[in-house]
């Protein structure tokens, strides 16, 4: 059996008295994306700081790339990658000049670096602009050229602090195929995120982030079934037939004004179904019908939220 990629257990950070992790547990597979939900503040970037292990914790333990993270990181950095919220990119050089440092850094040969640069620079669609003072860069190719040089060192495990942050949509769009295509060559991707749409067509498992704790975790469509909410609408024109299919539907909730009626449910084909069958039995037929449900908007408002109020963040909801 594989070890997962990242497994944690009961992380803790204070900064004199402020606590910033509570005892968080994550468990990443290897070739998966996971994305790490959370308000500012809510303690994501410590989180990549101690599994990347630029800062200590103050309790618990973990295991990035099989390596304890107490007693092997030498060994936990030379399987990670880490890009940050803030470019690591040198302006004053050029982008075949920044790769070629990282080179350096890697220990790698003159021949060896120059190869890597190359193919890099390829891939990530830089090789026109490689000549170029990357202070001339837009937002998105930095960004390209910064996780360019994050694989110079072929890690394994790459950690993504909020990486599309200040991005165009077709930027966004851009990094996000680069990053499918990193998983698919079998790469591990860690991912803090505040876009909620980010993390629902990335992510295979999230976890969200509230004052310190994990308030919930699972993949989007298992966080969306967490909030309720969900329920077909059904919308007709004519009067006679709305008192019917009210009478049809004594569950419904009903709006008289605007002749429609509203289901609670979780969306599914089989209660979608069951609603239609009832009508059909009824001889009625609906002008409309729609089905909504929730999204990870209301998954990330009903999990987090003013420190003053209570939320579900108190206790936490794994789904398995």
């Amino acid at each position: 059996m594989t070890h997962p990629a990242i497994a944690a257990n009961g992380l803790r950070k204070s900064y004199g008295e402020k606590v910033v992790l509570d005892g968080i547990d994550l468990t990443v597979p290897q070739g998966s994306v996971f994305a790490l939900l959370g308000p500012n503040g809510a303690g994501k970037t410590t989180v990549v700081k101690i599994l990347s292990t630029l800062i200590a914790t103050d309790h618990g333990q973990a295991r990035v790339g099989g390596h304890d993270l107490a007693t092997e990181s030498q060994a936990v950095r030379a399987a990670i990658g880490v890009t940050g919220q803030f470019s690591a990119v040198d302006g004053l050089i050029t982008g075949e000049e920044n790769m070629l440092l990282m080179a350096d850094l890697h220990h790698l040969s003159k021949r060896e670096g120059r190869r890597v640069a190359a193919e890099l620079l390829e891939r990530f669609d830089l090789v026109e602009a490689a000549k170029k003072p990357a202070s001339t860069y837009s937002g998105g190719m930095k960004r390209r050229l910064d996780i360019a040089m994050t694989l110079v060192g072929d890690p394994r495990i790459i950690f993504l602090d909020e990486p599309t942050t200040g991005l165009d949509p077709r930027s966004r769009h851009t990094m996000w195929q680069i990053i499918r295509e990193l998983v698919a060559g079998g790469v591990t991707v860690f991912l803090t995120t505040q876009y909620l749409e980010e993390a629902d067509q990335l992510a295979d498992r999230i976890a969200v982030l509230d004052n310190g704790k994990i308030a919930a975790e699972g993949s989007a469509e298992e966080l969306k079934r967490l909030i309720p909410g969900g329920h077909i609408r059904l919308r007709f024109t004519d009067p006679s037939t709305y008192r019917s299919a009210a009478t049809a539907l004594r569950e419904a909730t009903r709006d008289d004004e605007a002749l429609t009626l509203q289901i609670p449910g979780d969306g599914s084909h089989r209660e979608l179904r069951a609603v239609l069958d009832q009508l059909e039995a009824a001889d009625v037929e609906a002008d409309e019908v729609s089905v909504h449900t929730p999204d990870l908007d209301d998954v990330f408002f009903a999990l987090t939220g003013p420190a003053d109020l209570p939320t579900q963040s108190q206790s936490k909801e794994t789904v398995r």
